[in-house]
């Protein structure tokens, strides 16, 4: 299970929410563990010429009480009948033959054909989720429900329907709780981690000079997709001018470069990044990328359960500054999107909030958050350094999420 449900219950007790309720792909999939390539993709104009750019409607849901719901078109429910969401909600099931003796061959299928024969007479995902909604008590009090993805047709319908029922925002709310890892979350974080890490090792033996980076992401993509993951990114520096992930170029002798990659396991992303010299580093680019170290040591020292999340970007700050560099050193929390929160920065004064939380961005670590921690140097015309690593926050400070040596640059052809 993807969902920290202990985490979402405590929030919802907090706010004074009976239940919450997703409406984005991603928020769908971290409620239920349900995902389907599309839910991302199609919009409303691709079934319908003419029509608006939303996304199909869907919805998950999960009670103060723990019960949940995952509420999607009846097309689409075979790809959720063996998940372990309590009530699966379809609508949109009047093409399926739905006369007793159908589809019953297949024992495992029963609780799908369960599923559309109760949908009969829902035509859509808003008529679903009012049913599981009147159907555990939850029409007379307060719902959060993630309104960034919410069609304004259908916000009207549930007020329709539903006129005892307040609706608050809870989008931000839904990202506080989702910073927080579960146990499988982190496992599935460390898969993702090691895969990444495991092909990006071995394609840094192709680089020399005369090899084009194009060959060497290429070759990444393809050990990635040997163990399971999709690719996301395989990023690089053209001589220190800026960041390049389609630029042609082809490494030359003693130039060096920073390289970032990272994939997708079953929805979670990982990040990382290196520095990457071709043939030799010289004793200017070691003395860089020293202070790289430093600054990666400052932050992982100030990184602890309660330290704000400026703290850790304060040191890292600073590190640099006692050597005189002033480049942008952060970091980001993991999981479900590539940048989740925290957001390791200085305090910029703003808030997280919406309808149920007001809380200020400078946000204090927690344990189980997973945190990527980046610093790079950019030396416009000649080359750059990058050293990122990825760190669990555990009951008494932090460790690598999985081991990775940073400690030098790599020399490579």
């Amino acid at each position: 299970m993807y969902f920290n449900k202990s985490r979402a219950q405590q929030w919802m007790n907090d706010c004074g929410v009976d239940a919450l309720i997703a409406t984005s792909p991603v928020n769908v999939t971290y409620f239920t563990d349900y995902t389907c390539w599309a839910d991302p993709l199609f919009k409303e104009y691709m079934m319908s010429p003419g029509a608006s750019d939303h996304l199909g409607v869907m919805y998950a849901g999960c009670s103060v009480s723990g019960r949940s719901c995952l509420v999607l078109d009846s097309i689409m429910a075979v790809n959720a009948a063996d998940l372990w969401v309590d009530d699966l909600c379809t609508f949109g099931s009047a093409s399926f033959d739905l006369s007793a003796d159908a589809g019953s061959r297949f024992e495992a299928d029963q609780r799908l054909y369960e599923t559309l024969q109760v949908s009969v007479g829902k035509e859509s995902a808003t008529d679903a989720l009012v049913a599981w909604l009147k159907a555990n008590g939850l029409t007379g009090g307060c719902i959060g429900i993630e309104m960034t993805n919410l069609r304004p047709e259908a916000g009207e319908e549930l007020r329709r329907q539903l006129p005892d029922t307040q609706f608050k925002e809870c989008t931000n709310l839904l990202r506080i709780i989702r910073m927080v890892k579960s146990e499988e979350e982190i496992e599935l974080l460390r898969t993702a981690a090691q895969i990444s890490e495991d092909a990006g090792m071995a394609v840094l033996d192709l680089a020399k000079a005369g090899v084009d980076i194009a060959d060497i992401a290429q070759a990444y993509r393809e050990r990635i997709s040997a163990h399971g993951a999709d690719f996301d990114h395989y990023a690089y520096s053209v001589r220190g001018n800026g960041i390049a992930t389609r630029t042609p170029y082809t490494f030359e002798k003693d130039s060096y470069h920073f390289i970032d990659f990272g994939v997708i396991y079953n929805g979670y992303f990982s990040d990382t990044g290196l520095t990457l010299c071709i043939g030799a580093a010289s004793a200017d680019v070691r003395q860089e990328y020293q202070a790289l170290c430093d600054c990666q040591d400052a932050a992982v020292e100030a990184m602890r359960p309660g330290a704000k999340s400026s703290a850790v970007a304060n040191a890292m700050h600073a590190s640099l500054a006692e050597k005189g560099i002033t480049e942008f050193p952060h970091g980001h929390g993991m999981g479900l999107e590539i940048r989740d929160y925290p957001i390791i920065v200085p305090d910029n004064g703003l808030r997280i909030k919406d309808d149920c939380i007001d809380l200020p961005s400078d946000i204090p670590l927690e344990e189980n958050m997973v945190v990527n921690l980046e610093v790079g140097i950019l030396q416009s015309g000649h080359g750059s350094t990058q050293y990122e690593q990825t760190i669990l926050v555990t009951a008494t400070g932090c460790e690598q999420l999985i081991p990775h040596d940073r400690s030098a640059v790599y020399v490579r052809g």
